[in-house]
């Protein structure tokens, strides 16, 4: 076994991982990064980038049908699902490089292509190496969660590790859960030919914000997306193409294929962390806001934390991280300013506090609640896509507390909302800014004007400018 000391040892080469290992090498630390399968994680290779792929192509079949009210006659496009998979394979490889193990070798990483666990509190090992480090950065991610549901385990069926390796379009695919993988596939498989049918024990996108919901919802069931909300699956039992689904009511639901989106679990089990005495749950490794463990030798980021479980947020952990390790900064996560986005059609996208939130934290005569509905919008009446809302919480004082977006760009919208909250703006700097005309950012100043609205056309103002126009 070869013995190798350096300052940072990450395992994973996920987005957290490979942001580490980059800027530290980088910056003059010497890097030694373990990954027990495929460089680039779950983003690259089974999550964000064959999704979006995909969802790509099924908007292109969905617009590919004509706009009739704009003149352009509708017809049925042809699809092919090899063509569209071919695609998230060429979208793959191209991103692919970047990520790749040469990449990182030639930045300076070492860089072990194996599964490695902790012998000691500053230690870790895999089959051919043993590295001794100064700091350890876990970065192992997080797989997909299999419920415990009766005859699950003797049938075939899709997670996201595999159902972007599906040849054939499946003619009926019933997802178990309608969280945001469950609805991003949904209405790509759905738009690119598949019957679909979403089943989910709450209700869908519980963690956005319900009135956006309703408005996403209506959207999927136009698209023809069948939605058991309320109900829980119970067994599954057949076998490819011919299987068949039990509701807790006893209804059945005969599909082709299933996939399981109910959530995911962080990756911990062959880390072996009692090892480095590292505190851990089946819910992830404990971390402080400077992201170290128990262990103050060993950070954790990325979903491994248990935390909120998107790739840029593993990035920014990564930011955490080596400000800690690297320059001595006691930098802390702001986990008030970390964005999401579904990316179905119309986008949901959503940063701070939502309504409940922050009704529940300071009382509901202290907050405001600001719209702007896409239906006011000039770019969405031009377009004929005004189905959707800009919706802003803000303290009574003006304070920006949070913003939800249902909108065909709210990925690109909630960046300004993120950046406002980020440096404690009030909602004057949003409503005072320029935004170029027509788009769909002027939603966003819409609803942050709507804040002044009863101040500006109240009585006391028609008063005061009446006096003033007398000179």
């Amino acid at each position: 076994m070869k013995h190798i000391s350096a300052d940072i040892c990450v395992i994973g080469a996920g987005s957290g991982g490979l942001s580490v290992a980059a800027g530290a090498v980088q910056m003059g630390a010497s890097v030694v990064l373990f990954e027990a399968d495929k460089m680039g994680g779950d983003c690259l290779n089974t999550g964000c980038v064959p999704s979006k792929a995909l969802l790509a192509a099924a908007k292109a079949a969905h617009y590919a049908k004509g706009a009739p009210a704009m003149g352009v006659a509708a017809h049925t496009p042809t699809l092919s699902f090899a063509d569209a998979k071919a695609h998230v394979a060429s979208a793959i490889a191209t991103i692919e490089p970047h990520d790749s193990i040469e990449r990182f070798t030639s930045l300076g990483v070492t860089v072990i292509n194996e599964a490695a666990q902790f012998t000691g509190p500053r230690t870790v090992a895999s089959a051919t190496h043993k590295v001794t480090a100064r700091y350890v950065v876990v970065a192992t991610g997080s797989t997909a969660l299999v419920p415990p549901i009766t005859g699950l385990d003797s049938v075939p069926y899709h997670t996201n590790e595999s159902i972007f390796s599906q040849p054939n379009c499946p003619d009926h695919l019933v997802i178990i859960g309608g969280g945001p993988i469950g609805v991003e596939m949904a209405q790509a498989h759905r738009r690119l030919g598949a019957k679909v049918t979403i089943i989910e024990a709450a209700a869908i996108m519980g963690r956005d914000d319900p009135e956006l919901v309703a408005l996403l919802r209506q959207s999927l069931t136009d698209d023809g997306i069948a939605l058991y909300e309320g109900r829980s699956v119970t067994a599954v039992a057949g076998t490819e193409g011919a299987l068949t689904v039990t509701l807790d009511d006893g209804q059945t639901i005969a599909a082709s294929h299933i996939l399981v989106a109910v959530g995911r679990q962080p990756n911990v089990t062959s880390l072996n962390l009692d090892a480095a005495q590292i505190a851990h749950s089946p819910t992830g490794i404990r971390t402080d806001a400077r992201l170290r463990t128990s262990n103050k030798r060993v950070f954790a980021i990325g979903d491994v934390t248990g935390r909120a479980q998107f790739t840029h947020i593993a990035a920014y952990h990564a930011g955490i991280v080596i400000r800690n390790i690297l320059f001595k900064l006691p930098a802390k996560l702001n986990e008030t300013i970390e964005p999401r986005v579904t990316y179905c059609d119309p986008e949901l996208a959503h940063v701070g506090m939502d309504e409940a939130t922050a009704s529940a934290q300071f009382g509901p005569d202290a907050i405001r609640v600001l719209r702007a509905p896409l239906s006011g919008n000039d770019r969405a009446i031009a377009e004929g896509k005004t189905h959707g809302m800009v919706k802003v919480i803000t303290h009574k004082n003006g304070r920006i507390l949070g913003a939800s977006i249902l909108a065909p760009a709210a990925g690109e919208m909630i960046t300004a909302w993120t950046l406002a909250l980020s440096t404690k703006q009030k909602i004057a700097s949003m409503a005072s800014l320029i935004t170029p005309y027509p788009t769909y950012g002027d939603a966003s100043k819409r609803a942050a004007g709507s804040f002044f609205t009863d101040k500006l056309f109240s009585s006391r103002t028609r008063a005061v400018v009446k006096f003033l126009m007398r000179f």
